[in-house]
């Protein structure tokens, strides 16, 4: 695995415009479905609900291979992102944000068939995000538009889980990436995910993935059993490198034969968990790629998805990265 300052990472998945409001409890009464999980909507239900908001959602870069691939971009790493989206205002909006930070815009594919992938979260007072999502685009992108060529120049390729559906499309990424020569890392994203694909998905971290992300939820789908440790064995059987995180209760890390427990960052108040997870990864990929010891590279992930927590959106704030790079540095 490429350990140097010059590794690039392409990130594959779902470029998704967030749509981030902060809603009273009461708000959730008038919006099917349960409080803190996600659901696929349509267009004009997305609409709906957006027009009765308290006030106009801010919008953001998202999508979880994006967030990931974002932060990445604030600790000095060249990333690109692959995926499809729309030929409309959104798309326009995304592809402003993410070069502005940037990233490489040129591996987006586009279509005028369907809108720019919408994602609305929902967050409550406590913290909590309720999320309701229109696919769009995103969904569209076929085996045949990825090419080898989407590759040149990364080392590393970063996929979300949710990508993992789409058994052709994942085939296609995992064998262009690994006859580019690229590691791969793949968040796990949902344990609905990993339950709906779990025949594919031991063969594919054997076969192709270098690195693989899980809570807790993903974990227990996987290996069957609530002990984080004995998901490390699982993923170590198939796998080089694996994280288990436990939210606030910390994360168990594994690679090249060592285990280590790193503590969750304590912070005073949780403001919006939205990408939390995505960053924890950044952090994670940036240390892992950097050959920082195990144990220092969690402790970089646990700052930097502490810090996304304390603020509105998927990222933190300008305070925050300053001190996730002042840690960075000292390391």
């Amino acid at each position: 695995m490429k350990t140097n300052s010059d590794t690039a990472i392409l990130g594959v998945g779902s470029p998704i415009v967030d749509l981030l409001a902060q809603v009273p409890e009461s708000f959730l009464d008038t919006v099917p479905g349960a409080k803190g999980g996600m659901e696929l909507v349509a267009p004009e239900a997305m609409d709906a609900i957006v027009a009765r908001l308290p006030a106009p959602p801010v919008k953001a870069p998202g999508g979880s291979a994006a967030n990931t691939v974002c932060a990445l971009i604030r600790l000095g790493m060249p990333v690109g992102l692959l995926g499809k989206m729309g030929e409309d205002d959104m798309a326009a909006v995304y592809c402003r944000a993410f070069s502005a930070l940037g990233g490489d815009c040129s591996r987006f594919k586009t279509t005028a068939e369907k809108p720019t992938a919408r994602c609305l979260s929902l967050i409550t007072p406590d913290g909590e995000r309720t999320m309701r999502t229109d696919l769009g685009a995103a969904k569209l992108l076929a085996p045949d538009e990825v090419t080898l060529a989407d590759f040149d120049g990364y080392s590393h390729v970063h996929i979300e889980g949710y990508a993992l559906l789409d058994e052709p499309l994942t085939l296609k990424v995992l064998e262009m990436a690994l006859e580019h020569s690229c590691s791969v890392s793949l968040d796990l994203g949902s344990f609905e995910t990993v339950r709906n694909t779990r025949g594919n998905l031991e063969r594919w971290l054997r076969d192709y993935v270098d690195i693989v992300f899980a809570n807790e939820d993903e974990a227990r789908a996987f290996c069957g059993d609530d002990s984080p440790e004995k998901a490390l064995d699982a993923f170590g059987e198939v796998c080089a490198a694996a994280a288990v995180k436990l939210g606030a209760c910390g994360a168990w890390l594994q690679s090249a034969g060592e285990r280590v427990y790193v503590p969750a960052h304590k912070v005073d108040t949780v403001v919006d968990t939205t990408g939390a997870g995505d960053c924890w990864a950044a952090g994670f990929l940036y240390g892992h790629l950097k050959g920082l010891p195990l144990a220092a590279t969690g402790e970089l992930a646990a700052f930097i998805g502490a810090e996304t927590v304390t603020t509105l959106g998927a990222s933190p704030d300008e305070d925050g990265w300053k001190r996730i790079l002042a840690k960075a540095a000292s390391m």
